[in-house]
This record gives C-alpha cells, sequence and structure tokens, in this order.
C-alpha cells in the first residue's frame, strides 16, 4: 500500500506546551486540582499517561493551558522525542509540544509507534553537538515521514495496542497490590491498630517494645558511583546499572536503561547491591522516589541504597523510606540540585516495631511483591514482543 510522506502538522494541529509565569518555581502555581505533566512523566508513560508528580492550581493554569484527553505530548528537551498520549485533561510546559490529529488524516497511536520506531532516533540526530539538548518546533515540523492513510494506521495500531493493553492491565494490578500491602502498612506502623494493639500500651508517644531508631539501623547504606565513562568497555553488558528515570518507571527494577559490563563493575565491587535491596533517589527532581531491587544491580551516584540487615525487615523499610519523601524534600533544602547525603539520610529517625510483628508484615508483603515481580518480567516480555513487531509493522514490511 503506498504511503505519502506528510510532516506532523499536515497530519493535525500542533503547538507547545505553556508555562509563563516567571519564575517558574513559584509556590502558588502548584498544588490544586489540574495535572501539570512534565518530560519525566512523559518518559515514564507506556502508551497512555495518566499518572504524574505535579499539579497546577487555578494560578497556574491561568499561565498555562489544559490540553485535551487525547492529545500526543513530545518532549523537546532533556529527554528528546519521547512520547506519550494524554489519557487525561493536564498541562504542561514548553518543553512538551502537544499533538491533537484529524481524525480523517491521522491515529495518535500510530504516530506514537513512528516515533517510537524511527523518528525518535532521526530528531535526536538533530541534537547531537548541541550545548543543550532540545529541538525546536520548526525542526520537529521539518522532518517528513511516510504516512499510509487512517484507516491502515488505526489496523497497525490495534496490532501494537493490544500488547500495551497487556502491559497497562498488568501494571493496575501491580499498583493494586502495592496499594494492599501499603494499606496493611498504614494501619499497622502508622495508625498503630496493629495485631494486638488492644493489649500494647503507649511509651512515650510510642507502642511497647518498639524502638526509636534512624535509617542506618534499617540496613547498610551505600551510595553509587559511575564507572569510568573514559572506558567504554565497562558499559553494555548484563549488570544492572540503576539511574533515577529507571526508579522512576517502576518500584519494583527488573531493567534499566544501561547496563555496566563485568568489567566495569568490577571496578567498583563495594558498589555491588543484592537482590531485595531498596533504592532511595537523594538528588535531584527525583528526590525520595524509592525502588526495590529484583536483580544484583550497581547504581549511579544520585542514589542511596539501604541493604536490610534482615529479611524479616526488608517490606517494612521499603514502605518507611516511601513515607519519608517530605523529610527528604525538606532537608534538600529547596535547592534547584536538592540533595541528601549519606550522612544525612543515615540520621533520618524511624521507629522499628518489634520483629514478631516485622515477621507478620513481612509474610504478607513479600507475597504481594512477589506477583508484582512476576507482572513486571511480563511486561518486559510483552514489550520486547512489541519492540520486536514495531518496525516491519511501521514500515509496511508486514501487511495488517
Amino acid at each position: 500500500m503506498s504511503r505519502a510522506s506528510r510532516s506532523l502538522d499536515e497530519l493535525g494541529s500542533v503547538s507547545r506546551g505553556r508555562s509563563r509565569h516567571r519564575p517558574r518555581d513559584a509556590a502558588h502555581l502548584y498544588g490544586g486540582p489540574y495535572p501539570f505533566v512534565q518530560t519525566a512523566d512523559v518518559k515514564a508513560a507506556n502508551l497512555y499517561l495518566t499518572e504524574y508528580e505535579q499539579t497546577y492550581s487555578e494560578a497556574g493554569l491561568e499561565q498555562s493551558r489544559l490540553w485535551p484527553q487525547g492529545t500526543l505530548c513530545i518532549t523537546i528537551a532533556a529527554n528528546i522525542a519521547e512520547t506519550a498520549i494524554l489519557g487525561i485533561e493536564a498541562c504542561f510546559p514548553d518543553s512538551v509540544i502537544g499533538f491533537i490529529p484529524e481524525e480523517e488524516k491521522a491515529d495518535a497511536r500510530f504516530v506514537k509507534y513512528m516515533f517510537d520506531a524511527a523518528l525518535k532516533m532521526q530528531y535526536r540526530a538533530y541534537t547531537q553537538g548541541a550545548a543543550q539538548d532540545n529541538l525546536s518546533q520548526a525542526k520537529l515540523l521539518a522532518l517528513k515521514f511516510p504516512v499510509p492513510d487512517v484507516t491502515q494506521q488505526r489496523r497497525i495500531a490495534d496490532v501494537l495496542s493490544t500488547y500495551d493493553d497487556l502491559i497497562e492491565n498488568n501494571r493496575r494490578r501491580m499498583a493494586l497490590l502495592e496499594e494492599a500491602a501499603r494499606q496493611l502498612y498504614r494501619e499497622w506502623f502508622v495508625h498503630l491498630r496493629f495485631p494486638g494493639h488492644e493489649h500494647t500500651r503507649i511509651v512515650d508517644g510510642v507502642p511497647e517494645g518498639w524502638a526509636k531508631g534512624t535509617v542506618g539501623d534499617l540496613g547498610q547504606i551505600i551510595t553509587g558511583k559511575t564507572p569510568s565513562t573514559k572506558t567504554p568497555e565497562n558499559f553494555g553488558g548484563n549488570v544492572l546499572f540503576v539511574k533515577t528515570p529507571d526508579m522512576h518507571r517502576s518500584r519494583v527494577i527488573v531493567e534499566t536503561e544501561e547496563y555496566l559490563s563485568e568489567r566495569g563493575a568490577a571496578t567498583q565491587p563495594n558498589k555491588n547491591l543484592p537482590v531485595g535491596t531498596i533504592l532511595v533517589a537523594c538528588i535531584g527532581a527525583r528526590l525520595g522516589v524509592v525502588s526495590i531491587t529484583s536483580r544484583p544491580c550497581q547504581t549511579n551516584q544520585q542514589i542511596n541504597a539501604v541493604i536490610p540487615h534482615r529479611d524479616y525487615i526488608r517490606h517494612y523499610s521499603l514502605f518507611a523510606l516511601i513515607a519519608l519523601k517530605p523529610q527528604l524534600e525538606a532537608l534538600g533544602g529547596g535547592a534547584t540540585m536538592p540533595n541528601v547525603n549519606k550522612t544525612k539520610f543515615a540520621s533520618i529517625k524511624v521507629f522499628i516495631p518489634p520483629p514478631i510483628l516485622l515477621r507478620e508484615f513481612e509474610d504478607i508483603a513479600a507475597t504481594s511483591f512477589q506477583q508484582i515481580r512476576v507482572l513486571n518480567k511480563q511486561i518486559s516480555c510483552l514489550r520486547r514482543a512489541r519492540d520486536l513487531l514495531l518496525p516491519p509493522l511501521m514500515s509496511g514490511e508486514i501487511a495488517v
């Protein structure tokens, strides 16, 4: 079937996000009911974007714009040419471009898959060697790509989105499993309605038998490090190398964007982390994001890792560290690049319940997280299968 070459603006409307207020970090712009999607949220999404970390107030909305559900978000700064389709109404800044397809010309899913198959790498080539990785709207529209008629676009998108629908279903199941464990944590360790609480005295604000400790009492703390990038042989192997974007995508780390070689990992053996290590982002915009490892790995220097002293304290530690996000943000000082060093991190106060209660919680939470790991591995397999189909479907090599 023939395909005509089209630019993005020939298939629908294209316009840049808005964030006109200066300074952009003014507190009154945030904390309201309007989702505010940023480049990291686009990168973390699968096909549809429904999760975000920031919201706008009425004042924030007034200096921005609310984009409709179905808008294709395209990042032009930081994470170049990442894409996701809004599953909600949302605002976004001028580092994101919005594409709204004309129904008789384009399917947003097809355009998103075209980015994944070819356009992302072509657009990134435009920015190589620049002082900053930015893609202008003019350059975005300058590139034309082969497009079949909209009926064929929908057929192709239907095939590929079958995989993404299964991925999204697994993600929802994972979220429910984690939320069930989180609610139990809150019931037992925040609201103090743990088994036997009716017969437990409260002494100095703490249930009898509980200890006042610090993060350092939960486990060994290791701050990550990047092997020398001057030696290319340190990279490209099978050792997971975790960075904060990997943590942003998933609570359980099963894969990463970058891998170390055995040689690279061997240059810093004291940074090796076992399965079940808890990772906490302690520098930058993702300060306070927490994940847990499902494979041995190393991390970069933006992450503090906690290797629990006892297996039975593992998932209690996970949720206790998740709950510390507000304290970490306060310790970070609100700087442009907030930073909580290892010493500050280790000294944060936490309660440590008695072993019998921790073991009971671990038995329940570990079962949920084992299911999450299985679902996460299924997602990896689904992504690989989809990505194998992506190039031949988008090029027309495989007809549908």
